[in-house]
């Protein structure tokens, strides 16, 4: 499969390689595509990542992964284009996060809306799923805690596209939980916030979340 990833941090980074494991081809959208360090890392992955512009990106990707941050994303989906990521399943990883100096982040939305929703409304034509926004990138792919694997929560309009970022996440190592429709944003993106205060708590960020459930009935 092709998968354009919009953003070349960190996270976007964690994700390519997760993907490239899997046997997909992956194209990196950022606004610098020559940066000697992101051609630097490409290089390192192998041929099956490349670089590109946003709308290179999307474009080029059968499922789409915003990965970006929170307050770049308006202005990541603008140079994007809809028009590139219309019938596509749209991977949304972000928070609305907001820093200040000497506390915790919060949210710069929520309650009545979300980030995901924000998404959703941008791509009018794209199916939205929220993922990989409740932990942090080192866990991305295959995580292996005492007691995992973790699951991964996800939410989203279409059953399908649903479907298909499940079994991604399989690939990845993850269980999945399904909160349904895309306005679960509004639980999924405070837990980020959780996760956060959690790790600064336990001082670890390799840290995930697990729903325990009874035992298989034989």
């Amino acid at each position: 499969m092709k998968v354009g990833i919009l953003g070349s941090g960190d996270v976007a980074r964690s994700l390519a390689k997760g993907f490239v494991g899997r046997g997909d081809n992956v194209r990196l959208g950022t606004r610098d595509p020559s940066s000697a360090s992101l051609v630097s890392w490409a290089k390192e992955i192998g041929p099956n990542v490349s670089l590109g512009s946003l709308a290179d990106a999307a474009e080029f990707g059968e499922l789409a992964v915003v990965a970006t941050r929170g307050s770049a994303v308006p202005e990541v989906l603008r140079l994007a284009g809809p028009k590139n990521l219309v019938g596509k399943v749209v991977i949304d990883v972000t928070n609305p996060l907001v820093f200040r100096e000497n506390a915790p982040p919060s949210l710069s939305v929520g309650h009545d809306d979300s980030a995901g929703e924000q998404v959703q409304r941008a791509l009018p034509g794209a199916h939205v799923v929220k993922a990989f926004n409740t932990v942090g990138n080192s866990l991305f792919v295959h995580p292996k805690l005492p007691g995992g694997p973790p699951d991964m929560f996800i939410c989203g309009n279409d059953a399908q596209a649903k479907a298909t970022v499940t079994k991604v996440l399989k690939d990845f190592g993850w269980p999945t939980v399904d909160i349904g429709g895309i306005e679960g944003s509004r639980l999924l993106e405070p837990m980020c916030i959780l996760w956060v205060l959690s790790a600064m708590s336990l001082g670890s960020w390799e840290i995930a979340f697990k729903i325990l459930r009874p035992a298989a009935k034989a």
